[in-house]
């Protein structure tokens, strides 16, 4: 019987001595416990992923004492193999690094496996720093086991539709008991079902069993969710670790099948998961902790305008972060309506968060005097509403300026897709919540919290009352945009398309189809994707958001700014 112990971890870039104490502590319990073998994920040592850093020389230095510490760790454990993700030197033409997974015994490297599939799409840009290993198993023996071994990317290709190597392949022909995949795989609307789907296809492709393990945490805009799984070709999927939470678990594995330690059967997984509200509740409390912590913020400020949006990223910044850490910014112009700020002061006394009023007709009539006065014309139309827009953005900076709140965004991702905002105003910020989420669930998230917490957390008459941005008389977003239920299945088209979980997509492209059928819904498909278009300068300039769905703006969708589209 072979036991393993596998520890998905919140690995920070760069931390190479935080990092490494975690894994000595863990270590320690692995050994405790009586494990044969030790599991970290892909790049444990430097955290995934560093992106330009690993052109750092000093970078790459400190990795290797980071290993070293692991080393000499190793040679007073014995009994434990050590199976970690690092960097190591290219021995080859190409590219000077490989992205790789090391196996340790008694202080000694007895395995080095290298990536032999880089990924280049959405989010990912290995090949710009890693070369490829070569085409081989890896695959060694512990103790009465023989372990394969495969790095994340690797091990999606089993259909062989996105690279003309399969490395299953190979591994299937060294005849392993067992492959151990480490992963640093971010997580997205679907992306859990997806993961089941593929390994448990390959599992009974292979016939062979297969433990998954993955990090956790958020870094920059990615959100990792651990949900590290074994799975075997005749169950499936036999376990799975928590999500959105370090975990550290010993499995015990004999012919062919995983056990608990004790030898006792494991519980398979829910098919289904966490609700899709749920998902993307955790998915952006996790992102928000991380980000604000690892950037050395405390505390949070967020504009409230009293609508949905700034209500929804008031609410999730509560629960991530605490109320005593969360403040609020009421900033009436003459055209906002009392009920906005009513509003605003109802959700911030629910939420227990404390809420600062600053006016900002004053402000708005004096740069008016000033523009007159200058250019001998009146500040009206589009200047004055964007002008409003800026006054309250720098507002919100100086109170992050003053007293260190890192300042939140609002922008949902309908809004942002169509440049429904303002340049150096509402786009002001150092993160955006809940910028990948469309304006229909930002609705649905809100009410997923009112329902979970059994009561109006976010007052229904936000929930209630017509989106609008209040920068002119009696505006309403309706006045320049389609219904959001209507704008939103044309941007999921358009902007995710095959990403798409499957459900989505149809009712997307169904409800495309149906627009097209008419020369005014024709007309307006056309309008909304030339939007999309002429506001790339402006996502350009925005703030990083936290990535909840297939396919989010910002690293992940790279488009020109000037192109003809």
């Amino acid at each position: 019987m072979l036991k393993i112990a596998m520890a998905q971890l919140n690995f920070t870039v760069g931390d190479f001595d935080g990092n490494v104490q975690m894994m000595l502590a863990q270590l320690l319990r692995a050994a405790q416990a009586g494990a044969d073998v030790m599991v970290f994920s892909e790049l444990s040592l430097c955290g995934y992923y560093p992106g330009d850093l690993l052109e750092d020389i000093g970078f790459l230095h400190r990795m290797e004492r980071a290993l070293e510490k692991i080393r000499r760790a190793s040679k007073k454990l014995p009994k434990l193999t050590i199976v970690l993700g690092t960097v190591r030197k290219s021995r080859g033409p190409g590219k000077p690094l490989h992205n790789s997974l090391l196996a340790i015994q008694g202080g000694n490297i007895v395995l080095e496996y290298d990536k032999q599939l880089l990924p280049t799409y959405g989010i990912f840009d290995e090949r710009r720093h890693f070369e490829p290993g070569p085409e081989i198993a890896s695959v060694m023996q512990i103790g009465t086991h023989r372990v394969g071994f495969l790095i994340c990317e690797d091990g999606w290709n089993d259909q062989g539709a996105d690279y003309k190597v399969n490395p299953f392949n190979a591994l299937r022909a060294a005849h392993p008991d067992l492959i151990i995949s480490i992963n640093a795989s971010p997580s997205d609307i679907g992306k859990r079902a997806l993961r089941h789907s593929l390994f448990a296809a390959a599992s009974r492709h292979t016939r062979l069993p297969l433990l998954w393990v993955n990090q956790v945490g958020g870094q920059d805009q990615l959100v990792f969710d651990g949900a590290s799984f074994a799975v075997t070709p005749k169950e499936g999927i036999v376990f799975e670790a928590a999500r959105f939470a370090e975990d550290f678990q010993v499995l015990a594995f004999d012919k062919g099948h995983f056990m608990r330690a004790d030898g006792g059967a494991l519980t398979s997984p829910a098919v289904e998961g966490l609700a899709r509200e749920e998902f993307m509740r955790q998915q952006i409390i996790l992102g928000l902790r991380d980000y604000a912590r690892r950037c050395g913020f405390q505390r949070v400020l967020v504009g409230s305008s009293g609508g949905i949006d700034s209500a929804l990223t008031l609410a999730l910044a509560v629960q991530a972060l605490g109320p005593e850490n969360v403040y609020a910014i009421t900033m009436p112009s003459r055209f906002s309506s009392s009920g906005s700020v009513d509003d605003s002061v109802l959700l911030c006394q629910r939420l227990g968060v404390k809420l600062y009023h600053h006016p900002i007709a004053g402000l708005v009539q004096a740069y008016d005097a000033g523009f007159q006065a200058a250019f001998d014309a009146p500040l009206r139309g589009l200047p004055l509403e964007n002008l409003q827009a800026r006054v309250r953005g720098t507002i919100l900076m100086e109170f992050s300026n003053a007293f260190g709140a890192l300042l939140l965004t609002t922008g949902n991702k309908s809004e942002i897709s169509v440049g429904y905002c303002t340049l150096y105003g509402d786009t002001n910020g150092g993160l955006g919540l809940i910028g990948d989420l469309y304006k229909t669930e930002v609705y649905a998230l809100s009410r997923w919290i009112n329902q979970q917490a059994g009561q109006e957390i976010i007052p229904q008459a936000v929930l209630d009352k017509a989106p609008s941005a209040e920068l002119a008389p009696d505006q309403k977003d309706s006045d320049s945009l389609p219904p959001y239920e209507v704008l939103d299945e044309i941007l999921k088209w358009h902007i995710e398309g095959r990403r798409l979980p499957q459900d989505e997509g149809r009712q997307a492209s169904q409800a495309v189809q149906q627009l097209a059928r008419t020369d005014e819904g024709k007309q307006l498909i056309a309008k909304v994707l030339a939007m999309v278009a002429r506001n790339e300068y402006k996502r350009r300039q925005a703030p990083p958001i936290i990535r909840v769905r297939p396919r989010a703006f910002g690293s992940g969708r790279q488009m020109p700014i000037a192109a003809k589209y």
